[in-house]
């Protein structure tokens, strides 16, 4: 496991640990998974913040 996904499991946001998971590096690796694609599908390279409520208040794409 990486230094990254291991740092990234100890710090799981409230929300993420209230989820509960067998495998929280698991977890914490797909969390940075979908990071990083959504980092690599911007245009220009930027990154959103958002909080977890405006993430979730998201309706999904069609």
């Amino acid at each position: 496991m990486s230094d990254r996904v291991e740092s990234r499991a100890a710090s799981l946001l409230p929300e993420e640990r209230r989820v509960g998971s067998d495998d929280i590096e698991a977890q914490a690796e797909g969390i940075l998974r979908e990071s990083d694609e959504r980092t690599a599908a911007s245009p220009d390279g930027s990154v959103e913040h958002r909080t977890s409520v405006e993430a979730a208040s998201e309706e999904p794409p069609d």
